[in-house]
């Protein structure tokens, strides 16, 4: 239960701290977010254009892959450009329509993306447990549901965030104490009971991560159950070696998540700038590594860039 002895009605503008604690320190965090703006665009629209190219490259792995540099695009897209404007330019203010916009698209793609390599987990153990009914199974009408059901997920699980969220009439103050409009950031600020509030955001995260953690965890158990099940060590490395590029990406998508999850078990509370530049972590880090990982373990993708690179530099 929040109390509030001066309480404010809904605000029609939120101010967006950035990151409470380090104002004095936004100028140096807006150069490792505007390099990372900037690698995360020309690596995912290098993996689009490559996939798009190259003939060889179009099977279900490769399309889900993307699938997912376009979610990546969209979620950096849809945060960091309003972070180097709170960095740079002092642009704090937000309209309370603009933070329910903001507070809807970015957890969504977020969702997408534990969505898509959820797809990717099954594409991988279909490729190992059924290798020639593979193109079979995962055909483009397949892929194209896959996509949808992705796409009605993150609809359907996020959507009522801004709708509770625009149904609070009074608020401690106008002041987010985050870089961005998370749901509940918002929820904390408000008074009267927001327990509501919390169920909720507790059932998007089982809804979303959770289930997809718990199947890909179940794909992958039943991916090294058939590998060590193959007599030649060569075969088994060979077959886990095209699972290395999406186990590293899941690794690197998660582990923020369960470490946040665990420090909260374990009772262990961060300060308040730690919290939300890990926060910023899952949403920017791992659509800037995604295509490192890809470019650097695929050998078409390898050669595409190095021809590039070679044009270039002739």
């Amino acid at each position: 239960m929040s109390s509030c002895n001066s309480s404010i009605p809904q605000p029609l503008t939120f101010v967006l701290a950035g990151i409470p604690g380090l104002e004095s320190s936004h100028g140096w965090f807006s150069v490792p977010f505007f390099l990372v703006f900037v690698i995360t665009v020309i690596g995912n629209a290098t993996i689009l254009c490559i996939i798009r190219v190259e003939k060889s490259l179009h099977e279900p792995m490769f399309l889900l892959l993307a699938m997912l540099s376009v979610v990546d695009l969209s979620l950096v897209s849809v945060t960091v450009p309003r972070m180097l404007a709170i960095f740079w330019m002092n642009a704090k203010e937000i309209s309370f329509n603009a933070c329910l916009t903001q507070m809807f698209f970015i957890p969504s793609f977020y969702v997408m993306e534990s969505g898509i390599l959820l797809a990717m987990a099954f594409d991988r153990f279909v490729a190992i447990w059924h290798p020639l009914r593979y193109t079979t199974i995962l055909a483009n009408n397949m892929l194209v549901k896959m996509a949808l059901a992705v796409l009605a997920r993150a609809v359907a699980v996020l959507t009522p965030a801004p709708i509770l969220a625009k149904r609070l009439e009074r608020f401690q103050t106008h002041v987010i104490a985050y870089s961005y409009c998370a749901y509940m950031a918002v929820v904390q600020i408000a008074c009267g009971d927001i327990s509501d509030h919390i169920v909720y955001g507790l059932m998007v995260i089982v809804a979303s991560v959770g289930f997809d953690l718990c199947f890909i965890s179940l794909s992958y158990g039943l991916i090294l159950h058939a590998v060590f099940r193959i007599p030649s060590w060569e075969a088994r490395g060979k077959a886990l070696s095209t699972c290395g590029s999406h186990f590293c990406v899941i690794a690197l998508f998660y582990s923020p998540v369960v470490f946040s999850v665990l420090a909260q078990i374990l009772g262990y509370h961060m300060v308040p700038h730690l919290q939300i530049i890990i926060d910023n972590l899952y949403f920017l880090v791992p659509p800037m590594i995604n295509p490192l990982i890809y470019g650097a373990r695929t050998k078409q993708m390898r050669e595409w860039v190095l021809r590039i690179l070679h044009c270039r530099g002739d």
